[in-house]
């Protein structure tokens, strides 16, 4: 057993460059992993200043000074930002609010409806099935009200975290446009000067993450406005507050879609019931899903590391269960990464025992 493990680190591990990558890569998802909650400010910048950075690039290119530049990208962010948290930010928000004032009215209405299935299937629905579905309801009701009720009272906290982030995040923004050469610079001049390696990975690294960033970006922008386009104009409630959902949930491929037609779907219902604009509504969404994934997709992600759905459903799961939400937002990119070292690592071919290799 000791000689078989001593034959799989001599194969893989022989080569310095790989056992420093690979310590790197333990220490790094330690770091994030131990402390990601701490350094989300930190993580969030670095996403935004990828965001940016083709922008400043492309100014640059036209012949825009650095500095110019930088400011110019910024002061769009900066308002981009007072947009986000002046118009969208309040309209989500008083849709939420009015959500769980009408919630109770909802949940009373789906109940009759489902009293009277037994009536219309009694061949398919029983009454004691109704009964144990309505107290089922009742229950996750119940236990999510009191986690609203936890969120609520811990609302000051959270607040101050909002604020902590509208403070430093455009800092960090700034900072990192400005000085990314510097900073690249410092953080090279830290590893070995042999890295091959290390080369290797990164160039593959920082333009597939830089893709998918820009890529996830537009998708998300655009999946949300088609969607509240299209819910205002069938006269959808909460049309807003859906559309968010919506856009953000093309984080989780093949996942997040499934999970965001449920509550379409109930809001629907109950306004409509099972009428045309019920049928009208779920048509528009599974168009909306349809062209998102057969023609936005693969027009932002064509020069995406191509990754079984399997690959990435699990890595989902995996770096989403360690790291939350970063963890399903970043879980491509990592997946990705994986993918790269398993590539470009070192198999460490072991010389035949019958064949002398001679100094030169």
């Amino acid at each position: 057993m000791f000689k078989v493990f001593r034959n799989w680190v001599q194969r893989y591990f022989s080569d310095e460059e790989a056992v420093v990558l690979a310590v790197l890569l333990v220490i790094g998802f330690a770091i994030i992993i131990s402390f990601g909650d701490s350094i989300a400010p930190l993580l969030t910048g670095v996403v935004l200043a990828y965001l940016l950075q083709g922008m400043v690039t492309r100014l640059q290119a036209w012949g825009m000074p650095q500095v110019l530049a930088v400011w110019l990208v910024f002061l769009l962010f900066l308002g981009a930002l007072a947009a986000l948290f002046g118009i969208v930010v309040p309209l989500v928000w008083r849709q939420v609010i009015n959500l769980f004032n009408e919630l109770p009215g909802m949940l009373v209405q789906w109940q009759a409806q489902l009293a009277h299935l037994p009536e219309q299937y009694p061949a398919l629905v029983s009454s004691g099935q109704i009964d144990r579905i309505v107290a089922s309801i009742n229950g996750e009701l119940g236990q999510f009200g009191q986690w609203v009720l936890s969120q609520s009272l811990a609302g000051l906290p959270m607040l101050l975290t909002i604020l902590v982030y509208l403070v430093l995040v455009p800092i960090l923004v700034f900072f990192f446009l400005m000085d990314s050469d510097k900073i690249i610079a410092w953080l090279v001049g830290r590893l070995p000067r042999e890295r091959r390696l290390m080369n290797e990975v990164w160039s593959e690294m920082n333009q597939q993450i830089a893709n998918y960033i820009r890529g996830k970006a537009v998708e998300i922008l655009i999946v949300g406005a088609v969607s509240y386009v299209s819910f205002a104009v069938l006269g959808l409630n909460y049309a807003a507050l859906l559309a968010v959902m919506v856009g953000f949930s093309v984080l989780v491929p093949y996942i997040g879609a499934t999970i965001a037609t449920l509550p379409i779907a109930l809001i629907g219902l109950f306004q409509w019931g099972l009428g045309n604009e019920f049928m009208v509504l779920m048509v528009v969404y599974a168009v909306i899903q349809a062209l998102d994934g057969n023609v936005l997709v693969p027009i932002l992600f064509s020069e995406a590391v191509n990754l079984h759905p399997v690959a990435i459903i699990a890595a989902v799961l995996i770096f989403g269960g360690l790291w939350g939400f970063w963890g399903i937002f970043f879980a491509i990119p990592l997946a990705t990464l994986f993918k790269a070292v398993l590539n470009a690592w070192p198999g460490g071919e072991e010389p035949s025992p019958h064949v002398a290799v001679e100094a030169p």
